[in-house]
């Protein structure tokens, strides 16, 4: 094994090793992922510490197979086999638990030595201390920091401050404006453009302590935030709001802040370019027209790799999950269907990976961020607020409808015109009681009639229920009535 880092080529490949029984452990990856090659430089450090252990890289949406063996729906994701089998997983760009939980699989740094104790001095060979206080550094992590070293948030809050203050205009993002790593940062970017003024950014994603800190500085939970000489003007949301009904101008006028001398508003950053569509995109117009009429197809669009039933990797399957636990209704495109769409709409929405998730012919983004928003409830929020309704299951339906009046009666025909012996003589006993009540053709509905079996667990009709509850049949409603106990048992 020898201490180095090996990439997996096949699950056939894998399977080998893993059969061996070895310690082994798995970094699930992708390219456009900062966070995965950060956590990478640690994994490789690792590899050299330990060296009686599998270090193996899988990059995630390359090998599918994989990733939909390992229930992979985000990374960076790292998997713990030992004798063959999983013990242990870990999600997310955590240096020190990735350290503590390789030392508890792979046994102590050096063979005869008792196993580290869980704490990151102990567990970590010098190698990988040194790169995760340099992951730190760089990232302004919180979770790593060297032993006794306190939080410094007055620094903090200078920092931050610094930053909302360096330019004029200053917008906080997923991102760069050349690549936007979510839909609400790129249309903020794209407002900003649409209104001439310079501006600009930091990526959030490069530093989880600015992430953090803004937050609570700010007291706004979400990004992308925008700011105007120092003060929050808001998010996505109220960005959009401002920019449609001409207020962002007047408030940029009122600060001073003058229009950018070229056509499009620049960021003043090095190296920034236009996110989403140009001229030299070299997109074809049928082919442009063909990716906006797919993305406007369904008001919640998924385009994922496979099919919701049958997705082909597990981030695709993980945004199936959350928009069924949402209850909304979406339709799909199989980009591994159609390699002009896959490799057109990477450029259409200037969004490098797969899924790719629209509301409203507006890009969201892919799984990170879906999982993200769904957290925060930002996106429930985001679905609200555009008017996407849940949609019912069968049993949410059935329930309100046997609570839509206190007593209420799901009968063949309509009180007036009943279409079976058995309904009629319900409902004369209810007229002759002078019980009032509202009714449901079951004949009209056969999901409601075949469902109503299964929900009240009584196979005929007519049934009759009471503030929700069900009383019974034309039997038990005789048999009710001619005791004397029918008003009474509905007027309870």
């Amino acid at each position: 094994m020898g201490g180095s880092v090996k990439e997996v080529r096949s699950k056939q490949e894998l399977d080998a090793v893993v059969q061996a029984g070895a310690p082994s452990v798995l970094h699930f990856w992708a390219s456009w992922c900062d966070a995965s090659k950060h956590m990478d430089q640690v994994f490789s450090h690792l590899s050299t510490d330990f060296p009686l252990a599998n270090f193996l890289r899988v990059e995630a949406e390359e090998q599918p197979e994989i990733s939909e063996a390992y229930a992979v729906s985000a990374v960076p994701y790292f998997v713990f086999l030992k004798d063959g089998k999983v013990v242990d997983t870990l999600e997310g760009a955590n240096p020190s638990s990735l350290a503590n939980k390789v030392a508890k699989v792979a046994g102590s740094i050096n063979p005869g030595a008792s196993a580290a104790p869980a704490s990151l001095g102990m567990a970590a060979g010098p190698a990988v201390l040194e790169t995760m206080q340099e992951f730190a550094r760089g990232n302004g992590s919180s979770q790593v920091q060297q032993q006794g070293e306190p939080v410094k948030l007055d620094a903090l809050k200078a920092r931050v401050q610094q930053l909302i203050d360096s330019h004029p205009v200053m917008l906080f993002m997923k991102g760069s404006p050349e690549a936007p790593k979510c839909g609400f940062s790129q249309k903020v970017i794209d407002i900003l453009k649409k209104e001439g003024v310079k501006f600009g950014t930091f990526d959030i994603l490069s530093d989880t302590e600015v992430r953090e800190g803004l937050k609570k500085f700010s007291n706004w939970p979400t990004f992308p935030q925008l700011y105007c000489k120092g003060e929050l003007l808001g998010g996505c949301d109220i960005a959009t709001a401002m920019h449609d009904s001409g207020e962002l101008k007047e408030v940029f006028r009122d600060h001073g802040i003058g229009i950018a001398a070229s056509d499009e508003a620049t960021n003043e950053e090095p190296g920034s370019g236009k996110a989403g569509i140009t001229e030299s995109t070299g997109l074809s117009s049928a082919l442009i027209s063909r990716l906006e009429s797919l993305i406007n197809s369904s008001q919640v669009m998924l385009f994922m790799k496979g099919k919701p039933d049958e997705p082909k990797c597990g981030f695709s399957r993980k945004v199936v999950e959350i928009l069924r636990q949402e209850k909304v209704d979406f339709e799909s495109f199989d980009i591994l269907s159609d390699d002009e769409v896959r490799q057109g709409l990477k450029v259409y929405s200037n969004w490098s990976s797969y899924p790719q998730l629209y509301i409203k012919g507006e890009l969201i983004g892919g799984s990170d961020i879906v999982l993200d928003m769904q957290k925060s409830g930002q996106l429930e929020k985001v679905l609200l607020e555009k008017g996407i309704v849940q949609k019912e299951n069968l049993e949410d339906r059935l329930r309100k409808l046997v609570s839509l009046s206190p007593v209420m009666l799901f009968m063949k025909g309509t009180p007036d015109a009943p279409r079976c012996g058995f309904s009629s003589k319900v409902v004369n006993s209810l007229k002759e009681e002078g019980v009032a009540f509202d009714s449901f053709d079951i004949l009209t509905d056969e999901e409601v009639r075949q469902g109503l079996k299964a929900f009240s667990n009584w196979p005929t009709f007519p049934q009759l229920y009471y503030k929700g509850e069900l009383i019974g049949g034309c039997d038990i409603i005789m048999d009710l009535k001619n005791g004397g106990e029918l008003k009474a048992t509905l007027s309870e």
